[in-house]
């Protein structure tokens, strides 16, 4: 299964949520990758933590700037892609070289590629995630014709409910014009606090209006910053707390 967690607007939780998830499904068993598209590199500092710095040569950017030219031998997608800590867990990371490729990538319509090489990928892993900017650029629109669901997530406050509108017009027409295959699996409300009065309003109307809200919500915690900063996800920083269920029972109510 191929996924894209996706919002428009930033500090939602993207890359938290995609690298908690992913590391959820290594942990039970599957082969997964987890492709990160965002230039500023959030998930790969995450899962990589210190062997950041130990990246060369072989970064989504190597791989986009290899659809620019021509070769006779061209690397397959898999060269790009590296171990992480985690036993199943793999990482295609990102690289500051996006931001200069995204207009040529642009006007050389190369918009398709991605999907290319995860189908090529497709034996290799049960499950790929994807880690996307909080932009609807070149390399969003890629990651939406490559995916088969789309996650996004919500932060709980009325900016966000408003972008969600134009976000879901946005998949609408990703799906219409380049990914019928597209599915919508639904909005995983984050840093939920339920003793105040405001998220419990907003997710409540969201479901009214019959918006895909998930279950279960994501806790507030200081616990992620912790676990950002040791680059750990939840299930290995500390698998009995609270939001590490969370996170397990999200994924499993995904069905993997």
């Amino acid at each position: 299964m191929r996924r894209v967690v996706f919002n428009q607007k930033g500090g939602v939780g993207k890359s938290t949520i995609t690298c908690n998830l992913a590391a959820v499904s290594a942990q039970q068993g599957l082969r997964t990758l987890v492709l990160d598209l965002d230039v500023q590199g959030n998930s790969t500092r995450y899962l990589l933590g210190e062997g950041t710095d130990s990246v060369d040569g072989g970064t989504v950017a190597d791989f986009f700037q290899q659809t620019l030219g021509f070769s006779f031998s061209p690397k397959q997608a898999g060269e790009f892609i590296y171990e992480t800590p985690f036993e199943r867990l793999h990482l295609m990371p990102s690289s500051p070289a996006l931001d200069e490729l995204h207009g040529k990538l642009e006007s050389r319509y190369k918009i398709y590629k991605l999907r290319e090489a995860l189908e090529s990928l497709a034996k290799d892993y049960d499950a790929i995630w994807i880690d996307t900017p909080p932009a609807l650029n070149f390399y969003t629109r890629s990651a939406l014709i490559a995916a088969e669901r789309c996650l996004i997530p919500f932060d709980c406050d009325d900016f966000s409910r408003r972008a969600l509108y134009t976000l879901m017009e946005n998949l609408q027409e990703i799906r219409a014009d380049h990914n019928p295959a597209l599915q919508v699996e639904g909005i995983v409300v984050n840093q939920f606090q339920p003793r105040a009065s405001l998220p419990q309003k907003v997710v409540a109307e969201l479901i009214e209006e019959g918006m895909p809200v998930l279950q279960p919500y994501l806790s507030a915690s200081v616990k992620i910053k912790e676990s950002h900063e040791r680059a750990l996800p939840m299930v290995h920083l500390d698998p009995r707390h609270k939001l590490a269920q969370e996170f397990v029972a999200l994924h499993d109510a995904l069905g993997g």
